[in-house]
């Protein structure tokens, strides 16, 4: 797990509703590591929601802001939950990668759509007139490209995936 400069990051990259969150926070659990959320880290230095942020200052605002902020992360054997637009930012994603491994969490279209209730509030980057779907066809080749492992969680309970990146990242 050792990487030049100390021990390095576990960076869960996917869709929201792919479960990087939930799975993080167990993650960092098990393998004892420190966990950040990079969209409350967002939240903490603007003193407002995401869906706020996305709502006022718009959509290219808020991703200036996701750059900046997860670019200077100085962040080491931590497990990262990215937003789902982070994905857009090479120079985020580059980052990202030089200090730890990326895990694209895959869930299939059907199921993000039934697990995101609130895609209103949620604080989700959809440009006008784009659907959901036309977001999730244009970030899954993005979250295919800068990742380093994929792991498919359709279908599966969060231990299962737990146990699977457990795994992936020993290999």
């Amino acid at each position: 797990m050792e990487k030049s400069g100390g021990f390095m990051n576990i960076v869960l990259v996917g869709m929201s509703g792919s479960g990087k969150s939930t799975l993080g926070v167990l993650l960092a659990k098990a393998l004892e590591m420190n966990y950040v959320d990079t969209d409350i880290v967002i939240q903490q230095h603007k003193g407002r929601l995401l869906q706020d942020i996305i709502d006022h200052d718009g959509i290219e605002s808020f991703m200036q802001v996701e750059e900046v902020m997860v670019s200077e992360l100085q962040l080491k054997n931590c497990i990262i939950s990215t937003g789902g637009s982070v994905i857009y930012s090479e120079k985020a994603m580059k980052v990202l990668k030089q200090h730890g491994q990326v895990i694209f969490l895959h869930v299939s279209y059907e199921e993000i759509e039934k697990r995101l209730t609130n895609v209103t509030t949620r604080g989700i980057v959809i440009k006008k007139g784009y659907s959901l779907k036309d977001v999730y066809d244009e970030r899954v080749p993005l979250y295919i490209k800068y990742s380093d492992k994929i792991l498919d969680c359709s279908n599966k309970d969060i231990e299962q995936c737990v146990g699977e990146i457990i795994e992936l990242i020993q290999l």
